[in-house]
């Protein structure tokens, strides 16, 4: 079964409170997602650890209900 863009990001919000998170169906057809999810959480992380954090909050979905999931994280930039 099939994630939407609208779970996808709120599961990524709720996981990391005050993220900002933008979500693309590469495809169209809710099962190839490209994500930039932007937070201070992630403030001198490696990027694998941010990575990480949104595979986590995720909760086990990646690989099962979303096959795939181009991700792109970053800090927010003053």
């Amino acid at each position: 079964m099939a994630m939407d863009a609208g779970e996808i990001e709120r599961m990524i919000c709720e996981g990391i409170p005050g993220a900002k998170v933008t979500i693309t169906d590469l495809r169209g057809d809710g099962d190839h997602y490209a994500a930039l999810v932007v937070s201070e959480a992630f403030e001198g992380l490696p990027r694998v650890r941010q990575h990480q954090m949104v595979y986590e909050a995720l909760k086990g979905k990646m690989g099962d209900d979303l096959h795939a999931l181009a991700l792109q994280t970053s800090v927010p930039k003053d």
